[in-house]
C-alpha cells in the first residue's frame, strides 16, 4: 500500500519545491501539478517526491490525524504482541 504524504510548500520554482511536514524538508517534483498555481503556503499531497494533488490546511490536519491514529494502533498491537512472547507453532 502506498500512502501519499501532506506537505506544506515552504518555496517554489515553478517546477519544483521545498516542502516541510512535522520537522522534515524536502524536495518535491510539480511537474504533474503543472495544471495548478502552487505557491508557499499551499499543501500538496507527496507520493515518491512528486507532488499529485492539493489540499487545504484542514485536509491536510485531517490526513494527519488519521495517520497518527494509525500509526498509534500499530504500536500498541506490536507492543501487546512483545509483550506475549515468541509465537509459538
Amino acid at each position: 500500500m502506498c500512502l501519499a504524504v501532506p506537505m506544506r510548500v515552504i518555496e517554489s520554482d515553478g517546477l519544483t519545491a521545498r516542502c516541510e511536514a512535522r520537522g522534515q524538508e524536502r524536495q518535491v517534483s510539480l511537474f504533474l501539478m503543472q495544471h495548478e498555481e502552487i505557491a508557499p503556503g499551499d499543501h500538496v499531497m507527496v507520493q515518491f517526491g512528486e507532488a499529485v494533488g492539493k489540499m487545504s490546511a484542514a485536509e491536510a490536519e485531517a490526513a494527519w490525524a488519521l495517520y497518527d491514529e494509525m500509526l498509534a494502533a500499530e504500536a500498541e498491537r506490536s507492543a501487546a504482541a512483545a509483550a506475549a512472547g515468541p509465537a509459538r507453532r
